[in-house]
């Protein structure tokens, strides 16, 4: 089996972990670390993820350093200012002598695993971020027992998540509304379109702020990426989005690619 995993979170944990903090006096305080720590630390964490599973294949996904959101978006993730750990991009370069590894230009990790997933199903993706359960397939938050998210399943917590914003990622979504919330109103009103635009109303706020919210909550899957221009395409509602849709005005592959 090939196990799909979000090195981003591994990497940055485990190079945070071997950094050292020396106070010099004065005005100078320098943080350090060894290369060789921070790699042995990695593949600890490797090492146990591969013992879950029988004989895997391991594949490591990374973000890019420019993310397409920003430019949706130019508040996306903007309070996470600071610096990567010490010794991050050496790790990675390492990493990537050793196992394939996959990044995507302006794409997080997340979005590179969810197009894998989807174009290579059979996989499990390996990663604790809730983001994942967008994407079906087998999933492993690596605390509880791997789970089977149903497309329908993931189509759900694209909507919840829409709507519940991530404080984290920087998208509010609508105020008043968290995860709990946000479920109750879809399993009362339905997870469509309408149910979701009804509530960004309800706050005064527009459909174009419910689009922007969605495309940022989006993580994408195969039918979400252009290979011929090597960029997202953007996210519309699609038909089945809609309570009572005749199909008119809603664009189609085609549409969003030439968007």
């Amino acid at each position: 089996m090939k196990l799909l995993i979000d090195a981003d979170y591994i990497v940055y944990k485990c190079c945070a972990s071997t950094e050292t903090e020396i106070d010099f006096g004065e005005d100078l305080i320098v943080v350090t670390s060894l290369f060789s720590d921070a790699m042995r630390a990695v593949k600890r964490e490797l090492d146990k993820i591969k013992k879950e599973f029988f004989d895997p294949t391991l594949i490591l996904f990374f973000s890019d350093s420019k993310n397409f959101r920003k430019e949706l978006y130019p508040d996306y993730k903007g309070h996470r200012n600071r610096k990567k750990p010490c010794g991050y991009k050496r790790v990675v370069n390492k990493l990537a002598t050793e196992y394939e590894t996959i990044i995507k230009p302006t794409l997080e990790a997340d979005d590179s695993l969810g197009i894998y997933a989807t174009e290579y199903p059979g996989s499990c993706i390996v990663s604790p971020d809730k983001d994942m359960r967008q994407i079906p397939g087998l999933l492993w938050d690596l605390k509880d027992d791997p789970v089977t998210i149903t497309k329908q399943q993931g189509r759900a917590w694209h909507w919840i998540q829409t709507l519940a914003g991530d404080q984290t990622d920087g998208y509010a979504g609508v105020p008043g509304y968290g995860i709990k919330t946000a479920t109750k109103l879809f399993n009362e009103h339905g997870y469509n379109w309408e149910t979701l635009v009804g509530a960004f109303e309800s706050k005064n706020l527009t459909e174009q702020d419910a689009l922007l919210n969605a495309r940022l909550a989006k993580i994408l899957q195969i039918e979400d990426y252009s290979y011929e221009f090597n960029k997202p395409i953007p996210w519309y509602p699609a038909p089945a989005d809609y309570k009572a849709d005749n199909g008119a005005g809603v664009p189609t592959k085609e549409d969003r690619e030439a968007a």
